[in-house]
């Protein structure tokens, strides 16, 4: 197996399915939308062919970000992905502005539709393909965060630890959660204008499907602005401050950073210590924190450094107490 095929293998799962359950549906929905002309099978049309390239980007960025350190890169390609969804959502947003503008043409100018049953038809499999994509976004997102729920509790343990997911996975539960909805939003604005009469429906259904995939494009663009420029996880400072202070040789910690790096954690802190600990206690003590740290979910790389106890106080971020 050559290098690029091995290390796309190390590819984010969940963004690789949706892009490629996203080009079907594209395609589906851009043959109904030349047969029967509805403006909302236009926007549903432009929402998958964004999410497929979209998707598509994340999963070749995500694995490209798993590249090993090398003399030109020493600190390594973590952020790669970050830069490479900043990058993506360009595409989102293009999608998003022809979705409104064609949205909006179509209320100034209402037009009948036909062919509603192949509209209806394709749009109902969209939603339960598109529902099933969310679902393993789903899953992803409870495994990335180590958190274990089956059935339905599934749903609401993923909206709840979403923010311990991959820059990746965030993605696709965003990207999916939005499709899904978008789905069944053109499907209401068909119903209104068939049954109904209210032809403008199907514009302002395209309009609202273009502002919900307006509003992953800044989440995402804010999520990895972040991670381009290296957020600090408070969260997991803490968790890993309330393991320092299980050492009861350790006095007082004068710094600790928890730092995003793509889908990875650099952790740097620096220890004040009892001065009556030798060097070969002190290495143990290292390695001994070293090794639980390194146990924690997404954490590559820690730095360690040992100063005397100056008998006053550094840490008071959130609850911790020695």
């Amino acid at each position: 197996m050559s290098k690029k095929q091995s290390l796309l293998k190390n590819g984010n799962k969940s963004s690789l399915i949706a892009s490629i359950v996203n080009t079907i549906i594209a395609i589906i929905k851009g043959v109904a939308y030349f047969f029967t002309g509805n403006v909302a099978m236009f926007a549903e049309t432009m929402h998958s062919l964004g999410d497929a390239a979209n998707q598509f980007f994340v999963y070749i960025g995500s694995a490209l970000s798993k590249k090993m350190p090398n003399e030109k890169y020493p600190n390594g390609f973590g952020r790669l992905v970050n830069l490479v969804l900043l990058g993506a959502v360009i595409i989102v947003g293009i999608m998003s502005y022809e979705t409104i503008k064609e949205g909006y043409h179509h209320i100034k100018h209402p037009t009948e539709s036909s062919g509603i049953a192949i509209n209806l038809s394709v749009l109902g499999l969209a939603v339960i393909l598109e529902s099933y994509v969310l679902f393993k976004a789903m899953k992803e997102v409870l495994h990335e965060a180590r958190v274990e729920a089956k059935g339905f509790a599934a749903i609401g343990k993923s909206f709840n630890h979403l923010g311990r997911a991959t820059p990746a996975t965030k993605l696709v539960f965003m990207e999916d959660l939005v499709a899904t909805l978008g789905g069944v939003i053109a499907i209401i604005g068909i119903l209104l204008s068939y049954y109904g009469g209210w032809h403008a429906a199907e514009g302002i259904a395209s309009i609202i499907i273009g502002l919900m995939m307006f509003y992953v494009v800044g989440r995402v663009f804010l999520d990895n602005a972040k991670g381009v420029l290296g957020e600090a996880d408070e969260e997991l400072e803490n968790k890993i401050a309330e393991l320092i202070y299980t050492n009861p040789e350790i006095k007082d910690i004068n710094a600790l950073f928890a730092m995003k790096e793509g889908e990875d954690f650099h952790i740097e802190m620096k220890l004040e210590i009892d001065c009556n600990i030798t060097v070969k206690e002190a290495v143990k003590i290292k390695e001994r924190i070293e090794e639980k740290i390194q146990a924690m979910n997404g954490v590559t790389d820690v730095i360690i450094e040992f100063v005397e106890d100056d008998g006053v106080k550094s840490w008071k971020q959130g609850l911790v107490t020695k």
